[in-house]
């Protein structure tokens, strides 16, 4: 066998995401870009802020001396030290730049953090439905994940959660706002979450950890906002990335900022800093540190996003599609009209749209659809899914 027995298995079980953008390809070669509706991937086609363009400019018509050398495997001071800024004025917090761990991207970022965290066969809690790649994540260092559903609207189930909480439990990943539903906890859940947590603690004497995974928190709507979970439980981690606020998926430039109340802090600093290096990301991409570094409180237009998921919105409440309606990031996660949402996906094909089943999320009877790609696309994909609406529902 030229592959290991369990990375064999783990191709067959892996992203929904990715194989359905494969079946998009063939049809594209087929009926044409333009008549196809690809809504798959999570990839933005927005550009980056016009800052960004003109932070690059700046630094290419001035190079610094060394710019594209070694730095300490947490990254520039200069950086670290503008992401705390930003994270001690949302929370009151002495957060510093010995806080901020700087990453390649979120999925970096969260190995990382597991890597530091995690002894062989402790348990992960996520929350259905959740992004598929932290199963992955958290078996690759010995980890087991364990699934807790989410209550109505797909949100936190504070209680659930904790009930579920062991021996063997070592951390907790949430993901706000959702992906794949576009919610955004609130923090009176927060709240709840982080007190009934402390009391777990006490009564397990070991430490619980939630790492929130955001690179979506700046992609929110309708005056939402995201509330920093450092006000909330003490036993936190931020991961996040530039990937979707400022368009820059392909980059890989993201970080890990660590809560100052967390104990140990200086250890687990430590601990993050051996494992970046020894996972062999080494430290975040030089260039993106220095163009990031003044770019804190901007992002892209949330307005064309906005745009989008009410075209969406409104055209598949009227085709009576059960939905609810997403606050952040952008994505769907409409329930779907048929049990089997494999089957529901694979009809869809029919009409030309490619979307994602559940499953791929773990949990089926659902499907997702990505926004982030040109309007026109969406605006010619309406009636194909009046004609799929007309095969299941109307």
């Amino acid at each position: 066998m030229p592959i290991a027995q369990k990375i064999e298995s783990s191709l067959s079980a892996s992203s929904w995401i990715r194989r359905m953008f494969e079946e998009g390809e063939k049809l594209r070669k087929i009926h044409g870009a333009d008549k196809v509706y690809d809504y798959t991937l999570g990839n933005p086609n927005v550009e980056p802020p016009e800052a960004f363009h003109r932070e690059l400019q700046r630094i290419a018509n001035n190079p610094i001396p060394g710019m594209h050398r070694y730095m300490s495997n947490a990254g520039y001071d200069e950086t670290r030290q503008a992401i705390a800024d930003v994270l001690a004025e949302e929370t009151g917090r002495e957060v510093t730049a010995g806080h901020i761990v700087m990453t390649c991207g979120a999925g970096g970022g969260l190995n990382v953090v597991l890597k530091t965290l995690l002894n062989p066969g402790e348990e992960v809690i996520v929350t259905t439905p959740y992004f598929v790649e932290y199963g992955f994540y958290v078996d690759n260092h010995g980890g087991k994940i364990k699934e807790v559903p989410t209550s109505a609207g797909f949100q936190l189930d504070p209680a659930a959660i904790v009930d579920a909480i062991g021996p063997q439990t070592r951390a907790i990943i949430i993901n706000s706002p959702n992906n794949p539903s576009g919610v955004i906890y609130p923090a009176e859940t927060l709240s709840t979450l982080g007190r009934l947590l402390e009391e777990k603690e006490k009564e397990l004497g070991q430490a619980v950890y939630v790492i929130s995974d955001e690179p979506y928190a700046k992609i929110v709507y309708d005056d939402a906002a995201v509330p920093n979970v450092f006000n909330y439980i003490k036993n936190s981690f931020i991961v996040t990335s530039h990937s979707k606020d400022l368009a820059l998926p392909g980059e890989r430039i993201g970080y890990i900022a660590i809560n100052p109340d967390i104990s140990d802090t200086e250890l687990i600093f430590n601990g993050l800093l051996f494992c970046n290096r020894t996972l062999g990301f080494v430290n975040a991409p030089a260039l993106m540190q220095r163009l990031i570094t003044p770019l804190q409180r901007e992002s892209v237009n949330i307005d064309d996003y906005r745009e989008k998921r009410d075209i969406i919105y409104n055209h598949l409440t009227k085709l009576g599609f059960e939905v609810t309606k997403p606050m952040g990031a952008f994505y769907f996660f409409p329930r779907c009209p048929i049990e089997d949402d494999v089957e529901f996906v694979s009809r869809a094909q029919k009409y030309n749209l490619l979307l994602v089943p559940g499953s791929g999320f773990g949990l089926p009877g659902y499907f997702r659809l990505s926004y982030c790609i040109d309007i026109q696309i969406i605006k010619n994909s309406l009636p194909a899914f009046t004609e799929l609406a007309k095969e299941f529902i109307l």
